[in-house]
């Protein structure tokens, strides 16, 4: 089938005026006011459309769309354990080819997806992910990134960013919070040297959904890390979810990019990236913070977002002098 680059030379994306309208995943789930993932998971199905298998972790996606006896699902779709959408779905896609081969089934193209949060990726799910990456399976994962286990209670995981407060990190005499830095899970995920790894964000719909369907247009695997905001975890007001979402991006906090093939490319450059304070002030899990915390935040973001230029080719001067 060719390589991932050669796969989408000839991409033929959304925009805002060819939209999908069917809604795969209905309205009536019981996500909380401003959820910003369950809009990503949506942009998402809309992107891939009807012939999908999907296989769901644990979380607050699987809980808000499936209490017993309803369903928010109108496409097939199953529930698995916390730690293992990503070895079900690759098992799913197995046993799908091999009735192909016998003949049982038409031979037509399903595209088979799982997803999870970033507790159930980033966390207890990595190693099943990393395997089914690893085999080479045909298959989409989406993280959907909220920055804690919000489903349980707020605990922090292992993609928590720095100084964050959650229930099994509170800030106090000794403890500014989250200790430790948030995990860069899409560059673990291109180490594996799969065809397609992108980041995206519902603040940007359109992006979202060209990476999604890229994602499920290339051959093998292909992951797509999702940003999440979670007003009740988040602790601001669910009316500037999308606001937060926007200002992670142009303060450089979740840099939008896509790796086809080993190749980093900048999906939006930020000629002028705004103080990681903007992001932060915005969220009341980091109202605790002091300047020295805050400056110490800042430097890492700006540290990263330069290795992040340099793995796209880019120099600091060339991406102040172009925006797209």
């Amino acid at each position: 089938m060719g390589t991932a680059a050669e796969v989408l030379k000839d991409f033929k994306g959304f925009n805002m005026k060819n939209i999908p309208t069917e809604e795969l995943l209905s309205p009536g789930h019981r996500a909380c006011q401003g959820c910003v993932e369950i809009l990503g998971l949506r942009l998402a199905l809309k992107a891939i459309g009807k012939d999908v298998i999907v296989a769901s972790a644990t979380g607050c996606m699987e809980i808000v769309t499936s209490p017993f006896p309803q369903t928010a699902w109108r496409v097939p779709w199953i529930h698995v354990a916390f730690e293992n959408a990503a070895a079900v779905i690759s098992g799913v896609e197995a046993a799908y080819k091999a009735l192909i081969r016998k003949g049982k089934i038409e031979d037509k193209k399903v595209v088979f997806l799982a997803y999870g949060g970033d507790g159930g990726t980033a966390d207890i799910g990595l190693q099943a992910l990393s395997g089914a990456l690893e085999r080479g399976h045909d298959f989409v994962y989406l993280c959907l990134d909220n920055e804690a286990y919000m489903n349980t209670g707020i605990q922090r995981s292992s993609s928590t960013p720095y100084g964050a407060m959650t229930t099994t990190s509170p800030p106090g005499k000794k403890s500014i919070g989250q200790s430790t830095w948030k995990k860069n899970l899409p560059a673990i995920v291109a180490a594996h040297g799969i065809p397609y790894v992108a980041t995206a964000s519902p603040a940007y719909p359109v992006d979202l959904m060209n990476k999604v369907k890229k994602a499920a247009t290339v051959p093998g695997p292909a992951y797509v890390h999702i940003y999440s905001t979670c007003p009740t975890g988040w602790r601001h007001d669910s009316s500037i979810a999308i606001e937060v979402a926007k200002m992670a991006v142009a303060t450089n906090v979740f840099p939008l990019y896509e790796v086809i093939d080993g190749e980093w490319k900048l999906s939006r450059k930020n000629p002028k990236p705004k103080p990681v304070r903007e992001y932060l002030k915005m969220q009341r899990r980091f109202r605790h913070l002091t300047d020295d915390e805050i400056a110490k935040i800042q430097a890492r973001v700006d540290a990263e977002w330069k290795t992040l230029l340099e793995r796209c080719g880019e120099s600091p001067e060339a991406a102040k002098d172009k925006d797209e």
